[in-house]
């Protein structure tokens, strides 16, 4: 017998002996707990794909006291939830990213620090709502300016703005020129879009 046909036969031989019955019934347990674990692995992340998208809903973030009494109504009279296009933004579309790891990193924030609010009871009336509306409206900015307003422009493009329909204000301001020379994003000219701005405070 030459090498090549050695070669053959134990290349053979190890194929057979990886679909063989194991002779010790303890090893059963390796491929059965590797199929487990990726059953398990793929009903947990579809449970928080879901998770995610159901409190990303209107109706959930409308569900709770605070936002129902003091943040949908003024969010009722903004162009983002009636409209003559009949597009409506919903509270997501401008507070949850859309990317999957964008989106866990908020809803990590969110049970760290809203949920923590909401138990204490830290605007659970309109005064208390109001005292904090200026902590709570700059906390969004920054984020907004941080991501380069990437929430804004899953729905609003500059490249599909027919800019000769927009006042000249708006035009200067909506030119690449404008935004490179200030640096400025959408968030920093369209504050108080779908809610009410915080008071100004005269020291």
């Amino acid at each position: 017998m030459g090498a090549g046909e050695d070669q053959g036969s134990e290349k053979k031989g190890w194929w057979h002996r990886l679909w063989q019955w194991p002779k010790t019934k303890y090893l059963l347990w390796i491929p059965a707990g590797g199929f487990l674990m990726l059953v398990t692995g793929a009903i947990l992340l579809g449970g928080l794909n879901v998770t995610m998208e159901k409190t990303s809903s209107l109706e959930f973030c409308t569900s709770c006291h605070e936002m129902s009494a003091f943040v949908y109504p003024e969010y009722k009279q903004s162009a983002h939830f009636s409209n003559q296009s009949g597009v409506r933004a919903v509270c997501s579309d401008c507070h949850v990213p859309k990317d999957w790891w964008g989106k866990v990193v908020r809803k990590t924030e969110a049970t760290l620090n809203e949920i923590p609010a909401w138990i204490t009871g830290k605007i659970d009336s309109p005064e208390k709502f109001e005292a904090h509306r200026r902590e709570m409206a700059e906390s969004v900015w920054a984020g907004m300016r941080a991501s380069n307003s990437a929430t804004c422009r899953n729905c609003h493009s500059y490249e599909a703005m027919a800019l000769s329909m927009q006042d000249r204000y708006a035009q200067r301001r909506h030119s690449r020129e404008y935004r490179e020379a200030t640096d400025k994003t959408c968030i920093d000219c369209h504050q108080g879009i779908a809610h009410n701005l915080p008071k100004v405070t005269v020291e």
